[in-house]
């Protein structure tokens, strides 16, 4: 997969607003199966899709917007205007992550009746983790000041948060069929708490619980799973250290012993964290540090999207951290 960095799409966003919705061809133009008599939902990204469609199964469509490019720096384009132009509702991460992203879609598609819920709205202020997160839109950085960190969909308990509340909110807007939505999120909650429990006991014989986060995602998963973030390889999702934070981030592994390093797939292995990783293994101490591939779930592409999507790669990360650590 290339570097999310490299996939912004060139579409002025104010060009949204002008965009002949109506109207426009045959049956299926727009991405919705108009036989369908349910609710049309469109999530954010893939995280949010395997949720909602876990918990609508046949009762409702369920869309994705975000693919190959992630959150952090996504532009719509006029398809995602067709499609949020006839949906009902537009389910969001929240925690300002991609609140604006859908208040353009939403205004570019011109459906003022369109619902936007925000899960992280919903979450208890108590249970969230104080981060900050950058993102970079048309070419302009942003950095979240709100002290929330977004990443909230890579821990399983927030996960399971955000299931119950989209099957709330599907019940309200699709009372007819609330006993299958109760179903369905009852039984993805069950398949979610084992995936908790799971990986619990995968590395709960493992002492070496350090590790350096290629950039700022991993705390909730960290904290669900009784793992320590020592540090970050990008404080800025697609931007290099400087030399002098790179020989900061030695220094620390040095000092607490720090022998993984994780990198994520959208970015490669040839990157500052191989460079951490070669400097690391000249000191005896730490000649066996590793890099570890861990994913932030922010981009999929969109034949390998399923609903059973995020249980399979958060497993996957789990393995991953099984097999480096000691």
């Amino acid at each position: 997969m290339k570097s999310r960095g490299f996939l912004l799409l060139a579409v002025p966003l104010v060009a949204l607003a002008f965009l002949p919705l109506g109207g426009c061809g045959g049956a299926g133009d727009d991405g919705w199966d108009k036989s369908h008599q349910g609710p049309r939902v469109v999530v954010s990204f893939a995280p949010i899709y395997c949720f909602a469609a876990n918990v609508a199964g046949p009762d409702a469509q369920v869309k994705n917007v975000m693919t190959t490019t992630g959150p952090h720096d996504f532009n719509p384009t006029d398809n995602d205007a067709k499609l949020l132009a006839r949906a009902d509702l537009m389910i969001v991460n929240g925690l300002e992550l991609d609140n604006s992203l859908a208040e353009t879609l939403k205004r570019g598609s011109g459906n003022r009746n369109l619902e936007i819920l925000d899960l992280g709205a919903r979450i208890p202020e108590a249970q969230l983790m104080q981060g900050e997160c950058h993102h970079d839109h048309a070419g302009h950085n942003h950095a979240h000041s709100h002290g929330m960190d977004p990443h909230i969909w890579l821990s399983p308990e927030m996960a399971i948060a955000m299931t119950e509340t989209i099957r709330d909110k599907l019940i309200q807007v699709d009372p007819t069929h609330e006993a299958g939505y109760k179903q369905r999120a009852a039984d993805y909650v069950a398949k979610l708490k084992a995936l908790h429990a799971d990986g619990l006991a995968m590395l709960k014989d493992k002492k070496d619980r350090k590790f350096v986060t290629f950039h700022e995602a991993m705390n909730y998963f960290a904290r669900s799973y009784k793992l320590e973030i020592a540090g970050v390889v990008q404080k800025k999702p697609g931007v290099e250290p400087s030399l002098d934070e790179l020989k900061a981030l030695v220094k620390m592994c040095e000092e607490k012993k720090v022998r993984l390093i994780a990198v994520e797939p959208q970015y490669g292995r040839e990157s500052s964290a191989k460079a951490i990783l070669d400097e690391l293994r000249r000191n005896p101490a730490l000649a066996d540090a590793a890099l570890v591939e861990l994913d932030p779930l922010e981009t999929v592409t969109p034949a390998a999207l399923t609903p059973e999507w995020y249980e399979k790669k958060m497993r996957a990360n789990l393995e991953a951290l099984r097999d480096a650590m000691k």
